[in-house]
């Protein structure tokens, strides 16, 4: 990949300096089918993969796509060279063997068009139901949002599937977008997902990650900057029951100066075996100037037997910066806050519903979507109800 210079202020490489992302390459001759030794594999259970991270054959899709979208969206299926002119729109470069198989071999793109200068009141939604998740299959998803739009998509991933898929994320300068990718799958459904995107200059991008079905879903939610001033938000919420492995790792490319990033991810842990992992990585180039990131990942466990693995990282190239952290915390209930409630009448099973529902509201209130939020919290309460009473040893959240 060749660099791009927007206003002499953005440095763009395919060589990433970064530990935590290997060099990018459209040949998948140039990725090896990962053994699990590597860095970025060494947490994923990749026998449960069904060889998505290797060789496996992408079948005819069974998933089936809908979609409602305001007047003046354009949401098609296209192909041929239209399909292959959209492979790299958010400046995605593939670091991994399944991530640059989907961009060669798979022949359709889903094009969600969203034209310069509107501004939509009501979100756009896709819905994604696997029919079968006994084939293995794979996506690439384009959302194209035009200069100074305002448009919110939401992706809706369901039922049962085995799916690699790609989605690429292009947002216009001075545009206002958000995307939620809500992980609502089957207990069986297999899923890696590739999202990224090019942010604007004085663009503003929300990215919000919802996981809470499927057997093992490995999400990378990527950002980069095509110009100064832009703004990301990246936003998690995540619930893993017994056996399941839920696992989001977070690439932020500073690469222009003035931008800004946040990151806030909270995961809820129950049952035996069950495992999330949180891996977020920020990289603050040279040419980066003036930039603020910070990124939080909490996670509250509710039950033994479970494991929450946790890694922030920064990586910084120049101390020209506003400002830069990363905060990390794995813990029960909060001791005093149960003891509050339960002093003032609150039961012990309500109190700790109430303590888990306080945990994730403030991630769930950014949405701004009711629908959304209604069904995220009755998500949350049918979760609750697997643990209410079990008594889980105490101890603090920090």
């Amino acid at each position: 990949m060749s660099s791009t210079n927007v206003g002499g202020a953005v440095e763009s490489s395919g060589k990433v300096a970064s530990h935590l992302h290997p060099v990018g390459s459209f040949d998948v001759g140039d990725h090896p089918v990962p053994t699990g030794r590597e860095e970025i594999w060494r947490f994923t259970p990749l026998k449960r993969l069904r060889q998505l991270h290797g060789d496996a054959a992408f079948e005819p899709s069974k998933t089936e796509c809908s979609w409602t979208a305001p007047a003046g969206v354009t949401i098609e299926a296209v192909n041929g060279e239209q399909a292959r002119a959209l492979r790299g729109i958010s400046g995605f470069v593939p670091n991994d063997r399944t991530s640059a198989r989907v961009i060669a071999e798979v022949p359709s793109t889903l094009l969600v068009d969203v034209p310069a200068g509107i501004e939509l009141s009501e979100p756009i939604v896709v819905t994604l139901n696997g029919t079968d998740s006994g084939i293995t299959e794979a996506a690439h998803i384009a959302l194209r949002f035009g200069a100074h739009s305002r448009a919110m998509v939401i992706l809706v991933h369901e039922g049962a599937s085995s799916m690699a898929q790609v989605v690429e994320v292009s947002v216009g300068d001075g545009a206002n977008t958000s995307v939620l990718s809500i992980q609502d799958w089957a207990r069986e459904a297999v899923h890696l997902s590739y999202q990224e995107a090019l942010v604007g200059r004085d663009a503003r991008y929300r990215h919000v990650a919802v996981s809470f079905g499927g057997d093992v879903v490995r999400m990378n939610a990527n950002v980069r900057y095509a110009g100064p001033g832009g703004e990301a938000e990246l936003l998690g919420l995540y619930f893993v029951d017994a056996g399941q492995h839920i696992e989001h790792r977070l690439f932020i490319d500073h690469n222009a100066p003035h931008t800004k990033s946040n990151a806030i991810y909270k995961g809820g842990l129950q049952g035996q075996g069950a495992h999330s992992v949180w891996v977020g990585d920020v990289l603050i180039r040279k040419v980066a100037e003036g930039i603020e990131t910070f990124e939080t990942n909490r996670n509250l466990v509710l039950t033994d037997g479970c494991r929450a693995d946790s890694v922030p990282n920064l990586e910084i190239e120049t101390g020209e910066i506003v400002g830069a952290g990363h905060a990390s915390a794995t813990g029960r209930f909060d001791d005093e806050q149960l003891f509050y409630l339960q002093s003032r009448g609150v039961t012990s099973d309500e109190a700790r519903r109430l303590v888990v529902h306080g945990f994730f509201a403030d991630i769930i209130k950014k949405i701004k979507v009711p629908d959304i939020e209604a069904r995220l919290l009755a998500a949350v309460e049918s979760e609750l109800a697997q643990t209410v009473g079990s008594n889980p040893s105490s101890g603090v959240l920090t």
